[in-house]
């Protein structure tokens, strides 16, 4: 930087916003001196600013009690700036390992087509290969199973497959959750006939929801009432075809 543009009003900007970047996400700071510096970022409002905001998610503060104040201040202050954010929003969840708050952000800004779009993109982001940290993966799946929706029952199926066995049962917990059999009871079905899951606890927790739907199974009923004593003792196939516990 030439030494005119470094005193110029441009330049004194830059090196306060850079500061202030710095500082938002600096775990040694002081809790005052780091929301001071929030609040900069805020009163900045520009893309590189609102990805500064939102980079305070994935920083943890020693104080549990501050950590979260900060983190709620942060949230709110995001929600209240609307659909403008959104572009800053689906690159952080691109880069960050922590989606929980900012998908909580994205629920406040979107809805209908665009929410589901993003949530899309997400899952061809992190699809059902092999991670070796998949906690991102169980965060984005926890969310979707909060959300009653075809669409995004649709797009946990694939979840099934996953190298991971935390990532398969939270799959399987979520589409669980939904309430959606006619889009899920059959995959979940013929997931927990499948040779290939080697999970036990997975087929007894589908058997297990498979019991609470309450819904009669469409298909392979006597495959179901051969395995029902080892995965639900004393379980039974009723005339109707549910599994009753």
């Amino acid at each position: 930087m030439r030494l005119s543009s470094y005193f110029s009003r441009e330049g004194r900007s830059e090196r306060a916003l850079k500061k202030n970047l710095q500082r938002a996400v600096d775990k040694h700071a002081q809790s005052p001196d780091r929301l001071r510096a929030l609040e900069a970022l805020r009163d900045d409002g520009s893309p590189e600013a609102i990805l500064g905001l939102m980079r305070r998610f994935s920083m943890r503060y020693d104080k549990s009690i501050e950590d979260e104040q900060e983190k709620e201040w942060v949230y709110q202050v995001l929600c209240g700036m609307g659909e403008r954010i959104l572009p800053q929003l689906r690159q952080y969840m691109r880069e960050t390992d922590t989606l929980a708050l900012a998908l909580k952000v994205l629920e406040k800004i979107t809805h209908g087509e665009q929410f589901r779009q993003v949530i899309a993109e997400l899952c061809e982001q992190n699809d059902n290969s092999y991670v070796r940290d998949p906690s991102k993966k169980i965060q984005l799946l926890h969310f979707m199973g909060e959300h009653r929706d075809p669409e995004l029952a649709r797009l946990l199926l694939p979840y099934l497959e996953d190298m991971n066995e935390g990532v398969r049962y939270t799959a399987v917990e979520s589409l669980l959750q939904q309430r959606l059999p006619e889009v899920t009871l059959v995959p979940l079905l013929r997931h927990m006939l499948s040779e290939a899951e080697e999970s036990r606890r997975i087929k007894v927790r589908i058997a297990e929801g498979l019991a609470q739907l309450g819904q009669p199974l469409p298909e392979r009923r006597e495959e179901v009432a051969a395995v029902l004593p080892d995965l639900l003792p004393g379980a039974r196939l009723d005339a109707q075809g549910r599994i009753r516990l």
